[in-house]
């Protein structure tokens, strides 16, 4: 029987099944020990005719309340980036590397502090972004961050290095292309945030064009 001492979301991903089978299967994933603090499973949201899938790192703290991703702060921003590129966040399918919220508190009842996965953890996950990229088979994919690069690419990527361009690789056996650029929470703590905001803006312009 699988345990989360395994690293492996694999067992409990379906076969069989589209979209609505994964998100009921991952709500009962064990296959880390992230699921015990976290309040629920955050799975992908969106079409599974999606032409463009936007893959981040992991649930906020309103997402593991809400149980639906992207839907606090940089949520909000991401979708007026998006918006503001010329692509209809109502036709983009988001989701995580991985699907439950890790965090920390300096107090019992204080806020929750998000703290990055471990390279382990993003890897035992990876098996449901599988399934996702599976079941929708998008034209392109816009990584959101380091994390999320490392989950799709390898530990040698960089976000600084390749943002605003358009990659092509097999991912999970399949060939993709990819637009990398950064998670809009990095937008949120930037020192100049207008200035940030239009170079994610400038990158997703990037996927739109792709995606014309």
């Amino acid at each position: 029987m699988a345990t989360e001492d395994d690293y492996t979301a694999q067992p409990f991903v379906p076969r069989r099944g589209g979209l609505p089978a994964l998100r009921e299967a991952a709500a009962e994933c064990r296959g880390c020990p992230l699921h015990r603090a976290a309040t629920q499973t955050v799975f992908g949201a969106g079409k599974a005719s999606a032409r463009v899938m936007l893959v981040g790192e992991q649930p906020g703290d309103q997402e593991d309340r809400q149980g639906k991703p992207f839907v606090g702060p940089a949520g909000k921003l991401l979708d007026r980036a998006l918006t503001d590129a010329g692509i209809d966040p109502a036709d983009a399918y988001v989701t995580n590397a991985v699907k439950h919220f890790k965090f920390t508190r300096a107090e019992p009842r204080k806020r929750r502090i998000h703290k990055a996965p471990t390279l382990r953890e993003t890897t035992a996950c990876g098996p449901w972004l599988a399934a996702e990229l599976d079941r929708v088979e998008p034209e392109l994919i816009v990584v959101l961050g380091a994390t999320a690069g490392k989950a799709l690419l390898g530990s040698s990527f960089r976000v600084t290095q390749v943002r605003g361009t358009v990659l092509e690789e097999e991912i999970h056996g399949r060939p993709e292309r990819l637009v990398p650029t950064v998670h809009p929470s990095a937008v949120l703590r930037a020192d100049d945030r207008d200035g940030a905001y239009r170079g994610l803006v400038a990158d997703l312009k990037v996927a739109a064009e792709t995606l014309a």
